[in-house]
């Protein structure tokens, strides 16, 4: 059975690589396909996953090609880390949004809306391809903005595609450590939009949740210790006690995982709810503006300097698997660096003992998928009721349930009404990007950008979209 990996070139490929040769049994693959638009990349990565293989008689085959046609033919699944313009694209997205005043990030605000224009298309070519050529393929989709892209992807693929993101799954198993909660008997009341979402329900059930994951990837991987992975459920049963609260009214117990930290314990408290770290540039935009501002480099700057020395070395003569160990691990330690640095929230923790990243909620959509073993997992899908503020067909990230019929959004508690209006505000941004790229129409860009929180001026938008039209050419669309 065939795995496909789009964007797979990428960094982060060897993660992937590195669960499926835990689980490959479970999960019936035989065969992975790389596929990248560079060459040189698909070859350093390569030379990653062979060293990778080096103690695994067994392991996947893998192939690399740069026909988007014959790697997506044949596949079981589709696994899409695709990044339109590269990390220099990514740096110019920062860049634009700085130089007129606002923040840049790759998910969320301007950059990001920046970046989901010139995806969009793209994404709807590779659903398009793959409805074609693999029609019964599942897509599983990793490439940001994770629910803006894979909503756009559900237009070809419906129900057949699913959004991941390794976010909510770590903020749960914080949460539940820190509430001394059973993974495996708790329900989680966790809902919003990816990068944007919030928890705000711990509920203990009397018997194990079916179908919940609580353990490890499976047999170690040479220069990796395997992650755990567990899947987390949403509805509380009739009656049920809520964990949360005490939670919230310990602070020394709050400081203790990095939400705490990085948001403080007063406003966690405000909230009564632990909200996803991406809501730090939501809730402290000035402070976290000049705290980019102020840096050496951007996050995009410093990724491309780094991955271009990871990459060039991977070209050399030494141990793959070291040079590409020891880039993964920088990279993990200075994530979102700026925002802790800010609300002085200390060092990010890097445990390589705890759940497995996007790659470990992938391969767990795929166990479930392939073999029929419901699971559940915080995923992005079609709302289909799930959040009465949104309609049925907006992509939100919720807890679902996932078998060999694909993965079922579960209830969930109503949203805090205090997210109600970011939720709606951003996906009305989304959805303006999805009309820009149907249409090409500068004009509904433009009402896109300033439908976001992060812009909030129709005047500041124009000067935002012809800035960016200006740096990309896949942008020259937008007339």
């Amino acid at each position: 059975m065939r795995l496909t990996i789009l964007g797979g070139g990428g960094f982060r490929v060897p993660l992937v690589y590195r669960a499926l040769l835990a689980d490959h049994r479970r999960t019936g693959i035989t065969e992975v396909a790389l596929h990248d638009v560079d060459a040189g990349r698909l070859a350093g990565v390569g030379r990653v996953l062979t060293a990778l293989a080096r103690d695994v008689p067994d392991a996947p085959a893998v192939v690399t090609t740069t026909d988007l046609g014959e790697a997506v033919t044949g596949a079981a699944f589709v696994f899409c880390a695709i990044r339109v313009g590269g990390l220099r694209g990514r740096v110019r997205d920062e860049r634009v949004a700085l130089g007129l005043g606002v923040l840049g990030q790759e998910t969320v605000g301007a950059g990001g809306l920046s970046y989901g224009l010139r995806t969009v298309p793209v994404a709807h070519h590779i659903a398009a391809t793959v409805a074609r050529l693999a029609p019964e393929a599942w897509t599983i989709n990793f490439t940001n903005p994770a629910g803006l892209v894979t909503e756009a992807m559900t237009a070809e693929l419906g129900d057949r595609v699913i959004g991941i993101c390794d976010s909510p799954a770590g903020l749960a198993d914080r949460v539940l450590r820190a509430a001394g909660a059973d993974p495996a008997t708790t329900r989680v009341d966790y809902a919003g939009l990816n990068h944007l979402g919030w928890l705000y329900g711990l509920h203990p059930v009397g018997d194990a949740v079916p179908g919940s994951l609580s353990g490890s990837v499976g047999g170690a991987v040479p220069g990796l210790s395997s992650g755990s992975l567990s899947g987390f459920t949403g509805g509380a049963a009739p009656g049920a006690a809520d964990l949360l609260p005490g939670l919230l009214a310990d602070g020394a117990l709050l400081g203790t995982i990095e939400e705490g930290r990085l948001f403080g314990v007063d406003r966690l408290r405000e909230l009564g709810a632990i909200p996803n770290e991406y809501l730090h540039y939501y809730y402290d935009p000035a402070g976290t503006l000049a705290a980019v501002r102020a840096a050496d480099q951007t996050r995009g700057e410093f990724l491309l300097e780094q991955q271009d020395r990871c990459y060039t070395s991977l070209a050399g003569p030494g141990d793959p698997l070291e040079t590409w160990l020891g880039a993964w691990r920088e990279r993990e330690a200075t994530y979102m660096a700026e925002n802790r640095e800010l609300a002085g929230a200390g060092e990010r923790a890097h445990d390589e003992s705890r759940p497995a990243g996007y790659e470990g909620v992938a391969l767990s959509v795929m166990r479930a998928l392939a073999r029929d073993e419901p699971a559940r997992l915080i995923l992005n899908v079609r709302n289909q009721g799930t959040l009465s503020v949104l309609d049925n067909d907006a992509v939100i990230e919720v807890p679902c349930t996932v078998d060999a019929g694909g993965a079922a959004p579960e209830p969930v508690a109503p949203l805090p009404e205090h997210g109600v209006g970011l939720v709606r505000a951003v996906k009305s941004a989304e959805r303006g990007v999805l009309e820009a790229a149907a249409s090409g129409s500068r004009l509904a860009a433009v009402r896109a950008m300033a439908a976001h929180p992060l812009v909030d001026s129709e005047r500041l938008a124009a000067r935002l979209v012809d800035a960016y039209r200006a740096e990309f050419s896949e942008l020259s669309y937008l007339r």
